[in-house]
């Protein structure tokens, strides 16, 4: 016999972007399953901060399923049925030997065909389970989450990112598993308030090392020194690329204490945010002079990012303007990645050094000027894996610290430009993307990038200087630009004031 603790591992994470008309199917997702899931520690996943608490602890882990996608269009509603499907029973036979608690793996901002709340139906489920009902349900969730109340009301410790980029998703994981293990020791059982704020915005005003979100982050911080029975304050940034109604900012709290209390603390929060919300709206260069200005650099390398084309906000990764305008000004030692199978797949009998005339980028979005019809130079070939340099990269999260780009080749167009062309998008968050594809990031005059604010852990430490432009894209800063139909009303920036 044995007196450890038995807790239930599971997972769901997938961030929604709803202004697309693809629907992610299930096939677009990964699944760990059991053992697999055990295998993840030392990954640099949420899953493995998880694993490093339950060790120490001496828990027996009980894995299920967990279930993983990039950010991508609408899921499938079939996916997240077919998830529970099989999670059901799973966790039904774990609960034949009495459970002690759940820990989940989590984003927070999943949308199906049918469900608006996909974190909130998965925590009101597993608590419809009568062995769970009573049970501590901990857990680990993105800082672009979408926080319900219903995610509230069903979980007892929901632990966000505390950092934009995210750098510290596995220490979330662990801070939230520490918590449930004081849940446990403590004979503790904690609950969940959320309060939303009047407020969306983009991904480009949500670094946490720029205000507002700075001084958001020292404030909640304030609140659990001054509280102990604020166990924890979460800054929620919210993910404004998904159309529904409690999309934008929020603010949450694991707490002992009078739910009161707890939300008179979250409604300060809501006003600090309120009084500072033009500062979460950024200031973009246009294209053209971000490039001039670049140009005009002794030295590089230049980063010109461009969000609207945000990779980790669920765009295509193919958009072709930056593409466009570093060819039209003639920039020489250019680097840009863009994500097209077709491509690739167009280059598989190419040899080294061959020149062929080849349609790049530009499918995925109809917001964009279409594909850039050009002749490469054939450079080499890879199968797009690598090992991330950066553990604290957002990419291992999620993925862990190995990532498949898919078939992936390397050419050259007139400039010189570089330009890697991947199968599979991939978010700019590790300079290995580069580097294992042979190109040096260190030597380029000017690195494009597809992203918001996540690229910076990467990038900022070789940039000279960066840019960040307006181009057309899904994932523009001009959220007034958007077709918004379920999200909540009135809300800043849409409804000023």
């Amino acid at each position: 016999m044995t007196d450890a603790k038995r807790i239930l591992l599971a997972g769901f994470f997938h961030e929604t972007y709803t202004f697309v008309g693809d629907v992610t199917p299930l096939a677009d997702f990964s699944f760990h399953r059991g053992a697999a899931l055990l295998a993840r520690a030392g990954d640099g996943s949420t899953i493995d901060g998880f694993l490093e608490v339950a060790a120490r602890e001496g828990w027996d882990v009980v894995p299920t399923l967990d279930a993983m996608a990039l950010p991508s269009g609408t899921i499938d509603h079939a996916v997240f049925e077919a998830f529970w499907d099989e999670l059901e029973p799973a966790v039904m036979e774990a609960t034949r030997t009495p459970l002690d608690g759940v820990w989940l793996a989590l984003h927070g901002a999943a949308v199906t065909t049918g469900c608006d709340d996909v974190e909130g139906e998965l925590l009101e489920r597993l608590r419809r389970i009568p062995a769970l009902a009573g049970l501590p349900i901990f857990g680990v969730f993105d800082l672009h989450a979408t926080f319900t109340d219903r995610m509230a009301r069903y979980a007892n410790g929901l632990v966000g990112y505390r950092e934009n980029p995210h750098t510290d998703a596995r220490e979330a994981a662990t801070r939230s598993a520490d918590l449930l293990a004081r849940s446990l020791n403590e004979g503790v059982l904690p609950a969940m308030v959320r309060q939303g704020a009047p407020i969306v915005w983009p991904p480009t005003g949500t670094g946490t090392a720029d205000e507002p979100m700075l001084s958001l982050e020292r404030a909640a911080r304030a609140i659990e020194a001054r509280d102990p029975s604020i166990w924890a304050v979460n800054v929620v940034a919210g993910f404004s690329f998904s159309d529904v109604e409690d999309a934008g900012v929020a603010f949450s709290a694991i707490h002992t204490g009078p739910p009161d209390t707890a939300r008179a603390d979250l409604a300060a929060l809501v006003d600090l945010a309120v009084e500072r919300r033009h500062e979460g709206l950024p200031d973009e260069w246009s294209l053209d002079e971000a490039i001039d200005r670049a140009k005009a650099a002794i030295l590089g390398p230049i980063v010109i990012v461009e969000p609207a084309d945000n990779i980790g906000g669920g765009a295509p990764g193919d958009a072709t303007d930056v593409l466009r305008a570093l060819i039209d000004k003639k920039v020489a030692g250019a680097v840009v990645a863009i994500a097209d199978k077709a491509a690739v797949g167009a280059l598989a009998d190419a040899k080294p050094g061959e020149i062929r005339r080849i349609a790049i980028g530009g499918r995925g979005s109809p917001l964009g000027e279409g594909p850039v019809t050009v002749d490469a130079t054939f450079l080499r070939r890879t199968d797009g894996h690598f090992t991330l340099e950066d553990r604290h990269s957002h990419l291992a999260a999620s993925q862990g610290i190995h990532y498949d780009m898919g078939p992936s080749a390397v050419v050259e167009l007139p400039g010189p430009i570089t330009v890697l062309l991947t199968s599979r998008k991939t978010p700019p968050f590790d300079l290995a993307q580069l580097r294992s594809q042979g190109i040096v990031p260190e030597e380029a005059a000017i690195i494009a990038v597809k992203a918001a604010v996540a690229h910076r852990r990467a990038y900022d430490k070789i940039a000279v200087e960066s840019f960040t432009v307006r181009t057309l894209g899904p994932c523009t800063s001009d959220l007034t630009a958007l077709p918004y139909k379920k999200l909540r009303r009135p809300i800043f920036p849409l409804d000023q004031g």
